[in-house]
C-alpha cells in the first residue's frame, strides 16, 4: 500500500510535471494582478484569465495537478488579499468547479469536439457553482447580516459575470490547448529520453 502511494504521488509530482505545475502556478498568479470589473452595479466582480492555463494543465497533466496548482495560486493570493482567505476560498472553488470535471472526462475522450463539450460543461458548472459561493460565502464576508438582501438584487450580475467569465476563458482554452500539448509532450519525451541516455553511460 505505501508503495502504490509512492508510485501515485510519482506519476502526479515527477520532476517534469512539478517544473510545469510551478510554471502555469506562477503564469496564473500574474494574471491575477490584470483582473478588471465588467459591471459598474458589481465592481467587485472581477475578471480575470488565470484558469485558462489550469484548464491546459488539467487537460495535459490531469485533475490533481490542476487542482494542486489552484490551491498553490490561492494561497499566493493570500499576499495581496483583502479578506482575509475568504475570497481566494470563493474562489478555489470555482476555480476547481470549472476545471476538475473537464480534467478527468478528457482522460477517456480527447479531440477538439469532445474538448468543447467539456468546455460548455466546465462553464455550466462554473456558473452553477458561483451562486451559492457568493450567496453563503462572499457576500456574508463584505456585508454581513444584509447579505440575502444584497444577493437578491445582484445575483443576476453574478449569474452574467461567470457566464462572460467561462465563455471567455474557454475561447482562449479552446485556441491554445493543442499547441502548448504538443510542445509539452515533445518536451517531456526529449527530457525522458535524455534521462534515458544518462542512466544508460553512467
Amino acid at each position: 500500500m505505501k508503495e502504490k502511494t509512492k508510485q501515485v504521488l510519482r506519476s502526479h509530482f515527477s520532476a517534469t510535471h512539478i517544473a510545469y505545475m510551478a510554471l502555469f502556478t506562477a503564469l496564473a498568479f500574474v494574471v491575477t494582478f490584470l483582473e478588471f470589473p465588467i459591471f459598474p452595479a458589481a465592481p467587485f466582480l472581477k475578471l480575470d484569465f488565470a484558469n485558462v492555463f489550469f484548464m491546459i494543465e488539467g487537460f495535459i497533466f490531469g485533475p490533481v495537478e490542476a487542482v494542486f496548482s489552484i490551491g498553490v495560486k490561492e494561497l499566493l493570493c493570500l499576499a495581496k488579499s483583502s479578506s482575509g482567505g475568504v475570497g481566494e476560498l470563493a474562489n478555489f472553488i470555482m476555480s476547481a468547479a470549472y476545471v476538475f470535471i473537464p480534467s478527468i472526462a478528457y482522460r477517456f475522450k480527447k479531440g477538439r469536439w469532445w474538448v468543447a463539450l467539456y468546455l460548455v460543461a466546465a462553464c455550466i458548472l462554473q456558473i452553477a457553482v458561483s451562486l451559492p459561493v457568493n450567496r453563503y460565502i462572499n457576500f456574508p464576508f463584505f456585508v454581513g447580516s444584509a447579505a440575502g438582501e444584497f444577493f437578491s438584487s445582484l445575483w443576476a450580475y453574478v449569474l452574467a459575470f461567470n457566464a462572460i467569465k467561462g465563455v471567455a476563458v474557454s475561447l482562449l482554452v479552446f485556441l491554445v490547448y493543442k499547441p502548448l500539448s504538443r510542445l509539452i509532450r515533445a518536451t517531456e519525451r526529449r527530457v525522458g529520453r535524455g534521462a534515458a541516455k544518462k542512466e544508460k553511460n553512467s
